[in-house]
């Protein structure tokens, strides 16, 4: 029975190496972020007791990009302020979402759209990089650094007829360079929501079409 379950993965290990591109096969070119495979987080200390998590479930992305030379990728994004999502237990009795929208916050009224745009790509080792960027929050526009890995991928599959790639990313912000001070703990203490915002980002992308296929504007 092991020797069949050995000579099972053998044979599919064979195959994936047969249909999987080479990296070196993923065309250069204009990406857009594949939504259903996107997740934008972020997090801040509260009370010093946990890292509070929520996120954005609007939000789009599109990236300039080139395997053979990564410091000459460029990215736009933008974050419907609108889709913050805080899961609050209780909706019906305090609408959190609502509250983290308003004046003392993201102040969506005014300001329902956050961009990011990219100014520079640091490559620091194989397949890693530093994002400069400038961040427009609340209509205010401030640099900002992420931590991006290129988690790899490919040409284009039968079952998913365009170039796909993928990228992990992380950056922290201070929410009081944006003009949200509420709540910041006095010095030396945690009473209060951190001033640092953590930023985590999962993404991938398409791009061109495989060889043979039709663009997917066509």
């Amino acid at each position: 029975m092991s020797r069949l379950i050995a000579n099972t993965l053998a044979a599919l290990a064979l195959m994936l190496v047969m249909v999987a591109p080479r990296a070196a096969e993923i065309p250069a070119g204009a990406y857009k972020l594949d939504p259903a495979h996107a997740s934008l987080l972020f997090r801040v200390d509260h009370l010093g007791f946990s890292n509070y998590t929520a996120h954005f479930t609007n939000f789009d992305a599109t990236l300039e990009f080139d395997p053979e030379n990564l410091a000459a990728s460029r990215v736009v994004a933008t974050v419907d302020a609108t889709s913050i999502e805080t899961h609050y237990p209780e909706p019906e009795t305090i609408d959190f979402n609502a509250q983290l929208q308003g004046e003392r916050w993201l102040d969506t009224a005014n300001h329902p759209e956050m961009t990011f745009r990219s100014t520079r790509v640091d490559v620091t080792k194989p397949g890693a990089m530093r994002i400069h960027g400038e961040l427009t929050l609340r209509g205010v526009t401030r640099p900002v650094v992420l931590d991006a890995t290129w988690n790899g991928g490919y040409a284009g599959h039968p079952l998913d007829p365009n170039a796909r790639i993928g990228f992990s990313a992380h950056g922290t912000i201070k929410r009081s360079d944006f003009g949200m001070d509420f709540g910041i703990p006095a010095p030396g203490t945690t009473m209060g929501v951190s001033d640092a915002v953590e930023i985590i980002i999962e993404a991938e992308f398409n791009g061109p079409p495989l060889a043979g296929q039709p663009s997917p504007n066509e």
